[in-house]
């Protein structure tokens, strides 16, 4: 192994290891500090931290593969998901940052969702965290399989050792900070992901002489292999832009929202947040197209079309500079995964141990809590990431779906409906839930269609659930007086701040 590349790397893990340690001596004496880093967090923090968390190891790996799988499929997809994170800053961050203070300073999205239906222990929370703690873990596992073929390209290593590798890091800095570690490493991550997917495919295109010619190139060989731009079906085109849903019901997208320092910095996020977006995803689908083309031109053996951006990092630059490139892949990975391993610990703290529980847990023992649950989800994701032959994009579009049917509808109506009522919610989550699970998982055999195939589990899912929702609140009891007043008062703090 080229020593300046384990040089590279080696820095990379001892920064992240070591703002773990700062965030273990700033913010982790109490349970809302390690989980929400005692609501102080900037807006550059908070604006990169979503991204970093949201984008993960798909963006460097997934989204550059879709371009040789789906061709110019993968550009509605960054279109989709590009508008969908505008719409959730506008009309979620604000709302939610506010509400879940005012809701008896909710720390996690179940404890939201429980305390504006005014529900103390009961179906709701525990559905609500089960069904996150689901998903997450089959969203982590995405993660955990990038990083197996991260260190099973690079360094030759066999794909449980990579990892294992990867979930022994993030789990460390992320027992150690919590969620001041977890942002502070997102933005340190978030930076070094821009920078790679702005030279990455520049060098990359700046091996051809014609950049028109390697254009030609590659819109030919999609057009052989999927089909122009024009050529995209209303179901496939609908399916691509339906990755935009998603945003509204990822918990830990969420709650950056809930843990930024006041609603008025939600404007500069916004701004930071989306032109990272918008350069990102831009980098990430160039080197996928720039990637077809440099395979054709130069025979470059491809096995695995989500590796191109650790092929381009190796070939291209001096090995210190891939060093850094490939930690861009690593940061991508670890921001998401170590993002959801505290989520998912915050639900079972917080929401199922808590519901079982006789008595509550003082402070210092929320925390410990808290830190074995990271570490139980931990465990059981990396015993399904060991499968090598697992798809990052296909496990994160599952994860994705089940999470914006679930609980997108649900986040935007209580935030918008005063007279929404628990058991409106209830159905909703189980109803987007189960949609997605049986979509994914009704065989083509049985039912001789692939639905997953035809259009992109989300859409069914999301709109199934927001029926549910609207249907059962209609024909359920009205809300409490006092929930409807906690409404109002989010919505008059709301106008206050824009005035």
């Amino acid at each position: 192994m080229d020593p300046y590349l384990l040089f590279a790397l080696a820095c990379y893990a001892a920064v992240m290891l070591g703002i773990g340690i700062y965030g273990y001596k700033h913010s982790t004496g109490d349970v809302k500090g390690y989980i929400l880093g005692g609501r102080n967090v900037g807006p550059k923090v908070t604006a990169l931290s979503a991204g970093a968390s949201d984008m993960s190891g798909w963006m460097l790996m997934g989204l550059p593969g879709a371009m040789f799988l789906l061709g110019f499929e993968t550009i509605w997809i960054a279109i989709g998901l590009l508008c969908g994170a505008l719409l959730n800053y506008i009309l979620v961050a604000p709302r939610l940052r506010i509400y879940t203070e005012v809701a008896d300073d909710a720390v996690t999205l179940p404890d939201f969702f429980a305390k504006r239906f005014g529900e103390k222990k009961g179906a709701l929370r525990l559905t609500t965290a089960l069904i996150a703690i689901i998903f997450f873990t089959l969203y982590t596992s995405a993660g955990l399989v990038a990083g197996g073929k991260l260190f099973e390209s690079v360094f030759g290593l066999p794909h449980y050792a990579g990892v294992l590798t990867t979930i022994s890091i993030v789990v460390l800095y992320t027992l150690l900070g919590g969620f001041l570690a977890v942002s502070m490493t997102d933005f340190v991550q978030g930076s070094i992901m821009f920078v790679a997917l702005i030279a990455v495919p520049i060098v990359a295109a700046m091996q051809f002489n014609d950049w028109g010619v390697m254009a030609d190139s590659t819109t030919q060989w999609i057009a052989q292999e999927n089909g122009l731009l024009q050529d995209v079906g209303q179901l496939a085109l609908l399916s691509s832009l339906a990755w935009g849903l998603g945003y509204f019901g990822q918990p830990h997208i969420l709650v950056r929202f809930m843990a930024i320092r006041n609603v008025v910095d939600i404007g500069q996020a916004t701004r930071f947040g989306i032109s990272w977006m918008f350069v990102s995803l831009l980098g990430a689908v160039a080197t996928g197209f720039v990637g077809i083309a440099y395979v054709q031109k130069f025979g470059l053996q491809l096995a695995d079309p989500e590796t191109i951006f650790i092929r381009f990092s190796e070939i291209l630059f001096h090995p210190f500079i891939s060093g850094f490139l490939l930690s861009a892949i690593l940061a991508a990975i670890m921001s998401t995964i170590s993002s959801q391993l505290l989520v998912s610990s915050s639900s079972l703290t917080e929401d199922v141990y808590k519901i079982f529980s006789s008595k509550t847990p003082d402070e210092k023992q929320g925390v410990m809590f808290s830190r074995l649950a990271v570490l139980a989800v931990a465990v059981v994701a990396t015993m399904l990431a060991l499968n090598p032959d697992s798809s990052v994009l296909g496990l994160v579009g599952n994860a994705w779906a089940g999470f914006g049917a679930a609980f997108g509808p649900l986040v935007l109506l209580s935030l918008y409906w005063p007279n929404m009522t628990r058991a409106g919610a209830l159905a909703g989550i189980i109803t987007g839930a189960a949609t997605v699970l049986l979509w994914i998982s009704l065989p083509e055999s049985v039912i001789g269609v692939n639905l997953s195939g035809l259009i992109y589990e989300i859409v069914p899912g999301f709109i199934a659930s927001t029926i549910a929702i609207v249907v059962v609140s209609k024909l359920s009891a009205a809300p409490k007086q006092d929930l409807i007043n906690d409404f109002h008062t989010t919505v008059s703090l709301l106008e206050a701040r824009n005035h």
